[in-house]
C-alpha cells in the first residue's frame, strides 16, 4: 500500500478508532481506512475516497482481517469497487481457532 500523509488519516483515527490514540491508530492505516469504509458517514467516505483513491480500498477490503467489516459494508464495497457481481460477494474473512 501506498504510503499515506499521517494529517489524511489523523481526523479520521480520532473519530473512528477513538480508543487508541492517533499515533497508535496512524501506526496501521488500513485499520483506519477500514474502520471509515465499515462505519464512517457520506462524507467522511467521500472524502477518504478523494484522498486514497479507489486501489488502496481494494487492497484494504482484499486483505481484510476478520471483524473489520459487518456483512452489510462488506457487499456494498465489492460491488462499489468492482470486486464482485450481485449475489456473488465472497465470504466475510472468519477467524481460526488452532
Amino acid at each position: 500500500m501506498p504510503a499515506i500523509p499521517p494529517a489524511v488519516l489523523q481526523p479520521l483515527a480520532r473519530k473512528y478508532l477513538w480508543w487508541k490514540t492517533p499515533q497508535e491508530a496512524l501506526a496501521i492505516p488500513e485499520r483506519v481506512i477500514a474502520q471509515v469504509m465499515n462505519l464512517g458517514d457520506w462524507a467522511d467516505v467521500q472524502w477518504l475516497t478523494a484522498q486514497v483513491g479507489d486501489d488502496v480500498l481494494r487492497e484494504v477490503l482484499t486483505h481484510a482481517q476478520p471483524g473489520q467489516f459487518n456483512a452489510r459494508s462488506w457487499a456494498y464495497w465489492h460491488y462499489r469497487l468492482g470486486l464482485s457481481e450481485p449475489q456473488q460477494v465472497p465470504a466475510l474473512p472468519q477467524r481460526r481457532f488452532a
